[in-house]
């Protein structure tokens, strides 16, 4: 798989920042749905800005207004760090940074705190962007974030905490933070690790955060070798899983020896009396993050982990490649019985060498709706070239039921040659659409993004 992959097809960047009123819509969206939708994803500016790795284009938010059953507006921005602004010919806004590191956030887009942020790993801090996606300036939580943050977080709905946990090359450790519902750092822990490891997503149960240790380490060969992104394979350092006890002072994490393996993403995870249940989309055997290949099989699988006898042990849940797996928001930490994910035939073939189970390209963009539960799925396929984006779940009202609500990802229409913001009943999943709204452009496949409602 080449690197320009990331340049063609579902993933080639747009090249202009489109405002557009009164969408229209397919279907009918439901009333009781007043927020936005916001997805953020790499799009590098021009040809001189082609990066040779997906992870490293400037980031653009998208953005889709829903209010009293129709859908106000669509935006895209690119996230304005120094380098955006002097490519657009605008003044940065300025601010802090962190090691003199500032980047375009691409990875992931979130509201905490009366700020939605486009988040990003390894050091740069997050963008504060206003409510029409115009970037404010980079944010460190009102100077209370003494380094780097990053690009996964886990809100415990109870207590308002946002959780992060954030790595940089030059430390020996990593960070775990926590934002308080004000919006500002309320502590932070150093966990000592050896090697520099990528760690790019993390779990979060009501007595632990879970920790993933494993073999992506940070390369000074692959820097010298002019790497852009120098996380490489490292047989050498120990897979493992850390339980952090989130109560207490000491707060000494208990590791784990795992088989060696790579996790970009947790869908979540919750104590079962003393053991802690972890669920993930692992990819087995080597994952070399600098070239985003691995020979696979990518699987969702479930870690059950025994602190007293030191021991994880794995089962699978669904053979399928999938990747962006996501559960209801409301249940992050807790158990919980529905989860989804994407197969998405274009990230199957340039992220996982020679696997991915592509023989029936017709189904191979879907989405997929697991009972956890009754181990059963359910499955909406999209066609061939409906590249479709991750599921993101919004509930029909605050205390609905964990499946009551709307799973809504951005979806490509090759007839239009556009994108649809598609909006499936999580009760009817395999059903018709409830709504389609039609977007005048392509949004290109990216990352991560939240519903974020009113």
């Amino acid at each position: 798989m080449t690197h320009s992959a990331f340049h063609e097809g579902p993933f080639a960047p747009v090249t202009e920042e489109v405002t557009a009123f009164d969408l229209p819509v397919t279907g009918s969206l439901p009333v009781e749905l007043s927020g936005r939708y916001l997805r953020n994803g790499p799009n590098s500016i021009g040809l001189d800005d082609a990066e040779a790795h997906w992870f490293l284009g400037a980031g653009m938010v998208h953005g889709v207004r829903l209010r009293d059953g129709r859908a106000e507006w669509y935006r895209n921005r690119w996230v304005r760090s120094r380098d955006v602004a002097a490519a657009l010919g605008e003044t940065w806004a300025g601010g802090p940074e962190h090691d003199g590191r500032d980047f375009p956030a691409n990875t992931h887009v979130l509201s905490h705190g009366g700020r939605t942020l486009a988040t990003v790993e390894s050091g740069p801090l997050p963008y504060e962007l206003n409510d029409e996606l115009e970037t404010v300036g980079p944010c460190d939580f009102g100077g209370t974030l003494p380094g780097g943050y990053a690009a996964h977080t886990k809100l415990d709905r109870r207590t308002g905490d946002l959780h992060a946990i954030a790595y940089y090359w030059a430390w020996d450790h990593i960070q775990h933070i926590i934002v308080g519902p004000d919006g500002s750092v309320g502590s932070t822990t150093d966990i000592p690790v050896s090697d520099g490891p990528m760690i790019h997503d993390f779990a979060l149960t009501e007595r632990y955060v879970v920790l993933f240790d494993l073999p992506v380490t940070f390369s000074m060969d692959a820097v010298a070798a002019g790497s852009q992104l120098p996380y490489t394979w490292n047989p050498t350092h120990q897979a493992r899983i850390g339980l952090l006890p989130r109560a207490g002072t000491a707060r000494p994490v208990q590791w784990i020896e795992v088989e060696p393996c790579w996790v970009f993403h947790t869908l979540n995870a919750y104590d079962d009396g003393d053991r802690v249940v972890v669920d993930m989309c692992r990819y087995e055997g080597s994952y070399d993050v600098s070239i985003l290949s691995g020979r696979g099989p990518l699987t969702l699988d479930r870690w059950i982990v025994d602190p007293a006898a030191g021991k994880v042990v794995q089962q699978r849940l669904d053979d399928r490649a999938q990747e962006f797996p996501r559960a209801d928001e409301r249940l992050i930490s807790r158990p919980y019985r529905y989860g989804y994910s994407a197969q998405i035939a274009g990230v199957s073939r340039a992220m996982v060498d020679g696997n991915g189970d592509l023989t029936d390209t017709a189904f191979a963009n879907t989405l997929i709706k697991h009972d956890l539960m009754a181990g059963t799925t359910q499955v909406h396929a999209f066609g061939r070239d409906a590249t479709a984006g991750e599921p993101v779940f919004a509930p029909s009202s605050p205390d609905a039921a964990e499946d009551d609500g709307y799973v809504m990802a951005f979806v490509h229409d090759p007839d239009r040659g556009a994108t649809d913001l598609v909006l499936l009943a999580g009760q009817d999943f395999s059903g018709e659409p409830v709504a389609r709204v039609h977007l005048p452009v392509r949004v290109p496949l990216g990352f991560h993004g939240n519903w974020i409602g009113d």
